[in-house]
């Protein structure tokens, strides 16, 4: 397998320069009554994750929020990668086939994989192989196939919001949650400024829809809310620089600045984020874009502060 410490293969570039993410490769589905052919059984998955990856990062929160922890399993690889990719931590090694890196697991579900390695992957124990690595999937799986192990009360799709979740998570996934790679990744000036003026449309709509709503659908929090949480959580700290996402921080959004700080207040969620990991993997993995490999002391933020959204009166999605 050929694998590279750069940010992506350069199959991931178009003729214009523009970053094309790759399709995720393992698709498959765990259910709950099994037809899928993957049951949910408690103790038999296990998520192999990054702290830094947004993507992994989205479905660390269903896992915590659905109260998982003793159903799935869950390891955490090192934030920085090699040339070899991503690899498990010395004092977190992989507890489930002692893998040293994750194109193991890889290579042992498609001996044939040749693509980039990456994060969330859910691991069967029993078949010993992928399952899915789609965070996408990931988050909708756990949000509902294991409740008889979780906290069925909490729904993140619910039935009446779930057209309008979907058109929100369709314009943020493509100028927001990717779109901030898009500009980081654009190896010309046309195709960087293209996803840089679609980002900051979109960060203005959002900011104005919330000033009417406490999250993106109303009073509740959806799937929505935490898919825009894990990219505007990393905006300040890495994407307004490394990707040079410039325009404006979320901090000088006043809707979007005290939204992140309610998500993060949420119980649980502070916990899954983890700005050591976030900003050493994203300034000493991307060597063509921080080739010091420096990583920034600053910025200061204070997530913590009070953020008065409870304050808005409750509103129809």
């Amino acid at each position: 397998m050929t694998s590279t410490s750069a940010a992506q293969f350069p199959s991931e570039s178009d003729e214009r320069g523009a970053f094309r993410r790759q399709e995720s490769r393992f698709r498959d589905w765990v259910s709950g009554d099994g037809s899928t052919g993957y049951p949910a059984e408690k103790g038999r998955y296990h998520l192999y994750v990054s702290l830094a990856c947004p993507w992994a990062s989205r479905v660390v929160i269903v896992r915590k929020l659905k109260r998982l922890e003793e159903a799935i399993g869950l390891t955490v690889v090192d934030p920085i990668r090699d040339e070899r990719g991503w690899r498990f931590l010395p004092n977190e090694p992989d507890p489930v086939n002692g893998f040293a890196y994750l194109s193991e697991a890889y290579l042992a579900s498609d001996p044939t994989f040749d693509g980039r390695v990456t994060v969330p992957v859910l691991w069967d124990k029993e078949r010993g192989r992928i399952v899915n690595n789609e965070s996408a999937d990931l988050v909708r799986m756990l949000g509902s196939a294991f409740d008889a192990w979780g906290d069925a009360s909490v729904d993140l799709y619910p039935e009446p919001l779930r057209e309008q979740i979907d058109a929100i998570n369709e314009r943020v996934y493509e100028t927001v949650n990717n779109g901030v790679y898009r500009a980081g990744f654009a190896t010309t000036q046309e195709a960087y400024e293209e996803a840089f003026d679609a980002l900051f449309d979109s960060l203005d709509w959002l900011d104005e829809r919330l000033a009417q709503r406490r999250y993106l659908l109303g009073s509740a929090i959806t799937e929505a809310d935490w898919r825009l949480f894990v990219t505007l959580v990393r905006f300040d700290a890495v994407y307004v620089g490394h990707f040079k996402c410039n325009r404006r921080r979320i901090d000088d959004y006043p809707n979007l600045s005290g939204y992140l700080r309610d998500l993060y207040q949420q119980p649980g969620i502070a916990e899954t984020v983890d700005f050591d990991h976030i900003k050493r993997h994203y300034y000493m993995t991307h060597p063509q874009l921080n080739p010091t490999r420096i990583v920034p002391k600053g910025p200061q933020l204070d997530l913590d502060a009070p953020h008065g959204r409870e304050l808005l009166a409750p509103a129809a999605g």
